[in-house]
């Protein structure tokens, strides 16, 4: 062997031992390195005062926070507009009305609704108001035909509305289909079919046309019905798995922690995210559940908890590609006005 040649064999030698050492490294970090998938960024703060128990809606790109409850003055009525992709908040028009909270949003093409709810003068509420953001202006629409009630949970499919359950010193299961070009007195038609329990508390999302109801507590205690609501089927109501562990199979062995109350639901690419709330019990949850309505079930393993403080009521914005909380309280005294969003596709190491 020349020397040339010994000394390209030792250069490869070399070379080789080097590559090995990168390809432990790599290997050994890959091995130790923790990921937990999705990150929650925090958004600007809310601009008007901190709050619990407002309602909310989603239009195209925008969220809207209408009333609620800060602990310190009366219910609120201030309306706020946030702009989901520049990330500010505007004040629009307060919503007439009786003040109130625990009320429920939901939104029908290019309007808002706002129904039932709150105040401590007149207990529960049944109006009914419209929000038209073109002209940032409230009118009122007929009464919710289920009579007073809060703590009620709505949708929007297609050209409708819908609001069911609730609780007015009885707990609820009833719903009712919102016709916003119906002549007045006769916006709102009853919807049969629903076989699940009475709730109140609960969450509704809307994938591909249908809607999804679950959560929410029945005379103190936790319910675990799961349905799904089709409004073009000859049968509109289906019951689905429920979202805690009661089968004796074993894809549900997990599902420690997706009942809840007073918790927020949003869709991302044709899934459901479902986070915050709290057990019937008082146990605030932090943790996030994804559901996926193509097989019906759910996964919250390896998910990185939300980053605010753990809070009930809150309200959320959902486009369908991005899903951001705000605002809700904890406990009699603590109020938020702090917003998050959550990306779910990027992770955060350990």
């Amino acid at each position: 062997m020349t020397g040339i040649e010994k000394t390209v064999a030792s250069k490869s030698a070399s070379g080789a031992l080097v590559l090995c050492t990168i390809l432990f490294c790599l290997c050994a970090c890959t091995e130790d390195a923790s990921y937990t998938a999705g990150v929650w960024y925090r958004r600007s703060d809310f601009d008007g005062v901190a709050r619990t128990d407002a309602a909310g809606f989603t239009i195209g790109n925008k969220g809207y926070i209408c009333g609620g409850y800060n602990g310190k003055t009366t219910r609120l009525a201030d309306t706020w507009e946030y702009d989901i992709d520049n990330d500010w908040w505007t004040q629009r028009a307060d919503m007439p009305g009786t003040v109130r909270n625990a009320a429920t949003g939901f939104s029908v093409g290019s309007k808002g609704y706002v129904t039932t709810g709150y105040n401590p003068d007149q207990k529960y509420l049944s109006d009914t108001w419209e929000y038209n953001p073109e002209t940032n202006s409230w009118r009122q629409m007929d009464d919710f035909k289920g009579g007073a009630r809060y703590y009620a949970l709505g949708f929007g499919i297609d050209n409708y509305g819908y609001v069911g359950t609730g609780y007015n010193d009885n707990y609820l299961k009833d719903f009712y289909r919102f016709d916003p070009t119906a002549a007045a007195g006769s916006q709102w038609t009853i919807v049969n079919g629903f076989g699940g329990q009475k709730r109140q508390g609960g969450t509704a999302f809307v994938i591909d046309g249908k809607a999804y109801v679950c959560g929410g507590q029945n005379n103190n205690s936790d319910v675990s019905d799961f349905w799904c609501f089709d409004p073009s089927a000859a049968t509109p109501w289906t019951q689905l798995r429920d979202i805690a562990n009661t089968s004796d199979d074993d894809y549900d062995d997990d599902y420690t922690s997706i009942v809840r109350s007073y918790g927020v639901s949003f869709v991302i690419d044709g899934k459901a995210y479902l986070t915050l709330g709290s057990t019937a019990g008082g146990s605030y949850y932090s943790n996030y559940w994804i559901y996926n309505p193509a097989t019906d079930l759910w996964e919250g393993d390896d998910l990185t908890a939300f980053e605010g403080s753990t809070r009930i009521h809150a309200v959320c914005f959902s486009t369908g590609t991005r899903g951001i909380v705000a605002t809700g309280g904890s406990g009699s005294s603590s109020y938020f006005d702090d917003a998050w969003e959550l990306k779910p596709y990027e992770y955060e190491e350990e």
